[in-house]
């Protein structure tokens, strides 16, 4: 089937609205709702601009016909529910099937705060300890001892922030057709597990280094501590009491849930062989949602935070999630703002599936944006500051920067393979692209140019930032991403 014919077709099929949860509003609210829809429909943005900025007011249908993303769903929270609920695109770019509100995507590392949460239960009911060794409730399998864990041990705490200095930032999961590993297999790095072992290579409290690896431990030890199996587990503790109708951590996918289910697609528009991968690491990647189910999660964050419903946490346990840690992360959600401004958010990255969760804890509002593509990364970036705008979210403005000129020559000397020792020795290739830089990591999307500002500082307009570090010689030797993954340049 031709996929530019089928695209083109589906691409503006939108069924399943949903205004104000579950009933429609009527009259004057209802026209509000439907303007604000239209507004963000025709407003997309990148993050960051320069001014005056030549695609201000961009569509989201050509923009998922530009980054060639087939499906789209979106949630919207307004003081403190679901306002509206659409989706766009098709589930599938070979079959064509309409996306509706009620299509399954992968959370993917959005699964991890959700997952945060039941364990912060777990917490409260005297199962789990926020401060203790986790070895000590481990009972199927331990964290291997060496010098840092002789030093320090590693905690619930530091599972939850990634500050553990626990290995395996992210995992490929499984094609169709693959031996699935058990959870002790995964940890071990043992066949027919695809990842290395889960081990601490750091001092753990001592830096914060994204762990997928860790929210494994986590999913063991929960796991342990309570004799259920995950899903189970996050049936009862997290997706049953927030009334999450269409969410599962089960992997594979049950059988009876692939028809509602979308495929991923990857860069060049095919699908996933296999339509997704299977992901046994639950904890780390492995929910299956809508996103008006995370919308709920994130109401009931914002209801515990004003205590008017402690269905999911307490008050003084919400407080302890969103309090910050390390690298910009609290116990399960990464941290931004304070007081009427602080909002609570995570991205998700599984093969075929991009999306975005950000919700503010004090006013009610936010927003959850999910993609069946690789390339999804860029569009939720772009509609994610379009609802800002429409709903004025606060301390969420689109960022205007002046690129500065800077010489071929002074260019080059950033270009280079560097090696990123937290990311399990990742290389990312940089480039002189004109007047600017791409930076290509693999298994990330594709080259992304990137504009000068500063002789050591580059940004792109989807929010990526990147700043080069020189030695005492002069020499480039380093190179930052977003401001938490250092790069060592090789000398080849």
């Amino acid at each position: 089937m031709n996929f530019g014919y089928q695209y083109a077709r589906c691409a503006l099929v939108t069924i399943g609205l949903t205004l104000c949860g579950n009933s429609l509003v009527i009259g004057a609210e209802q026209a509000d709702v439907l303007k604000r829809i239209a507004a963000v429909e025709r407003g997309l943005r990148t993050p960051i601009t320069f001014n005056p900025d030549p695609k201000e007011g961009m569509t989201l249908a050509d923009r998922m016909l530009e980054h060639g993303v087939p499906g789209v769903s979106i949630a919207v929270i307004n003081e403190g529910r679901i306002e509206w609920a659409k989706a766009y695109g098709v589930t599938d770019a070979e079959t064509g099937m309409p996306v509706s509100t009620d299509t399954l995507f992968q959370a993917a590392s959005i699964s991890k705060p959700v997952a945060a949460i039941a364990a912060l239960k777990l917490k409260d009911a005297g199962l789990l300890t926020l401060d203790g060794s986790v070895n000590g409730k481990l009972k199927t399998w331990q964290i291997p001892d060496n010098d840092y864990t002789e030093r320090n041990n590693v905690t619930l705490r530091h599972l939850l922030s990634h500050g553990g200095g626990l290995t395996i930032s992210g995992f490929a999961g499984y094609a169709v057709g693959e031996d699935v590993p058990a959870t002790v297999e995964i940890l071990n790095g043992e066949a027919p597990a695809n990842s290395g072992p889960v081990r601490v290579s750091a001092l753990p409290g001592g830096q914060w280094s994204y762990s997928g690896g860790g929210y494994t431990v986590l999913q063991l030890l929960m796991e342990d501590a309570t004799g259920k199996d995950f899903p189970q587990l996050m049936h009862e503790q997290v997706i049953m009491p927030l009334g999450m109708q269409a969410s599962t951590y089960k992997q594979p996918l049950p059988q009876m849930l692939t028809p509602i289910a979308a495929s991923g697609h990857l860069p060049d528009g095919s699908v996933v062989p296999g339509k997704y991968h299977t992901h046994p690491e639950m904890a780390a990647a492995g929910l299956w949602t809508t996103p008006s189910d995370l919308a709920r999660v994130a109401i009931g964050v914002q209801q515990s935070v004003s205590n008017s419903s402690n269905t999911l946490l307490s008050k003084k346990t919400t407080k302890a999630m969103l309090t910050l840690q390390q690298g910009g992360y609290g116990l399960g959600f990464g941290l931004a703002g304070e007081g009427s401004t602080l909002s609570f958010s995570h991205g998700g990255s599984n093969v075929g599936f991009r999306c975005m969760f950000i919700a503010f804890a004090e006013t009610g509002q936010g927003a959850v944006v999910m993609t069946n593509s690789d390339s999804g990364g860029a569009l939720h970036r772009e509609i994610m500051p379009s609802i800002a705008s429409v709903y004025n979210w606060p301390g969420f403005q689109q960022e205007i920067k002046t690129p500065l000129k800077i010489d071929a020559a002074s260019l080059a000397d950033f270009a280079g393979r560097y090696q990123f020792s937290s990311l399990e020795g990742m290389i990312a290739e940089v480039t002189v692209d004109g007047d600017g830089l791409t930076i290509e990591m693999a298994g990330a999307m594709p080259s992304t140019l990137h504009y000068p500002e500063s002789d050591a500082r580059f940004f792109s307009l989807s929010g990526n930032e990147v700043e080069f570090i020189r030695g005492e010689s002069g020499d480039v030797e380093h190179v930052m991403v977003r401001g938490s993954y250092r790069g060592t340049k090789l000398r080849e």
